[in-house]
């Protein structure tokens, strides 16, 4: 029995479907045809520039045969949701399910068994995809994630790769992380053989955030997304190479990885919110497309984007928030700014001595190789607001005693102001206030802010949440 709702049948239709009857409000439905996929990225764009984040769909876009969903990712509160916790608990939900893991479960058949294309009729012309920016070299998906199994122990790597229409039958994709999938594919290289694997196109909300965990070289990524459900993620093996895929799955591309074959991929609209040529410049050869009956589109919008940074930041904060709370009992909070794509985090602590925050923000410098900016506040100061923690850094920074700086290790290859080798510098940002800190804040009394906010509602002034 799933320990959520919204995980029962595994399924992404099944998912919105309900989450649409339950929170109506948070889903923005387009009935009317959207001219091209860069109205969709405009679309989130001013959106979020509203600070709305309601999960969109567009009924029709033009080229596509299928609808397109997108910003699913984009709110904590409906990640929360999907978790079924409060969001301040998001980070040890999703930690404590996925440190415990539950073995895929092998079914025979399922939605993604609907429709299965071999050999020369594939034809990724079927595959919907679309084009976020001008800037982007072609159609792309951004949902993309690639499935291989270990040939040994049968144990799959689960990780999202762009991907763009190269040939009739393959996809030029960069695997520019150069994680485990990077490493996989040099042992196949080794044994002169080609990486078989599997791509999925759209799946259940769960299962996408369980390829985004970080785990240990030989962790099954499909046992975290059942941990994520607390159920076995039902699995069907592929005609070709028997891989194991979502049964629930929109598409599934069939394939392998020559590590020979190469061709020219992006530039590309990433993270950083620049447009990006750097990558690996891999060919996925297509055999086998499967794809369950009336599929959808389901599309991460890239760029500097909430979906995009949250989708890939959550479980990065979730695992380095258990990793610092076990180590310094001092840190109360952790979170990474969409102001810094991936490379700043906020830490807050109740520092027990002088020098605890460098300690801290060293840990984080060291452990998470994307972080370029670290800022420790101490635990009154809000992370969730750039104001707070701009306001911390004014009022209790010192630059000639509170930054620390290490260079030369290895970054986001991403990272346009990265050395040509991947290198950056780090550097950490003490704004917690110090034990001979003499400041006293200035405060208003309770009964003075609940007579103002008396006044203000009988003047027909919205209440102010924080």
């Amino acid at each position: 029995m799933s320990i959520n709702v919204f995980s029962e049948g595994q399924d992404f239709h099944f998912f919105f479907f309900f989450y649409s009857e339950l929170y109506p409000d948070d889903v923005l439905t387009l009935d009317r045809d959207v001219v091209t996929g860069q109205d969709v990225t405009a679309m989130v764009e001013q959106l979020a520039a509203a600070n709305q984040h309601p999960m969109l769909v567009c009924q029709r876009v033009d080229g596509l045969q299928a609808p397109l969903v997108t910003n699913v990712f984009a709110s904590r509160t409906r990640l929360a949701r999907l978790l079924g916790v409060e969001q301040q608990q998001l980070h040890e939900t999703f930690q404590t399910r996925a440190n415990a893991p539950v073995k895929p479960r092998v079914v025979s058949n399922g939605p993604i068994t609907d429709e299965v294309i071999e050999g020369d009729a594939v034809d990724l012309a079927l595959l919907p995809m679309i084009q976020h920016f001008e800037t982007d070299r072609a159609p792309y998906i951004t949902n993309a994630i690639i499935v291989a199994e270990d040939p040994v122990t049968g144990v799959a790597n689960m990780s999202y790769h762009r991907s763009m229409r190269h040939a009739r039958n393959a996809l030029a994709t960069s695997l520019h992380s150069r994680g485990h999938l990077w490493r996989m594919l040099q042992t196949a290289k080794e044994r002169n053989d080609v990486l078989r694997v599997a791509m999925v196109v759209g799946a259940h909300p769960l299962f996408m955030l369980a390829a985004s965990a970080r785990v240990p070289y030989g962790t099954d990524e499909r046992a975290i997304a059942g941990g994520l459900m607390g159920a076995p993620l039902d699995i069907v093996r592929t005609p070709r190479y028997g891989i194991g895929v979502p049964a629930a799955a929109e598409f599934v591309l069939e394939g392998s990885i020559d590590p020979a074959c190469y061709a020219e991929e992006g530039p590309f609209g990433e993270f950083t919110g620049y447009s990006s040529d750097r990558s690996t410049n891999n060919v996925l050869h297509i055999d086998t497309m499967m794809r369950r009956r009336n599929a959808w589109l389901v599309d991460v919008v890239g760029g500097s984007y909430a979906e995009h940074l949250t989708l890939a930041r959550l479980p990065r904060e979730a695992e380095m928030n258990e990793k610092l709370k076990s180590r310094f009992p001092s840190v109360t909070a952790l979170h990474y700014p969409n102001s810094g794509t991936h490379f700043h985090c906020y830490v807050a602590l109740n520092q027990t001595r002088d020098g605890e925050a460098r300690q801290i923000m060293l840990a984080l410098l060291g452990w998470d190789p994307y972080l370029k900016t670290v800022i420790a506040v101490d635990a009154d100061v809000d992370l969730q607001h750039d104001e707070q923690v701009l306001w911390a850094l004014a009022t209790h920074f010192q630059p000639h005693r509170d930054v620390l700086m290490v260079d030369g290790l290895p970054g986001s290859p991403l990272d346009p102001s990265s050395s040509v080798h991947g290198t950056t510098s780090r550097m950490g940002l003490d704004a917690t206030r110090s034990s001979d800190f003499k400041g006293v804040r200035a405060r208003i009394d309770p009964g003075a802010i609940e007579r103002a906010a008396n006044i203000l509602r009988s003047a027909g002034v919205p209440e102010v949440r924080s």
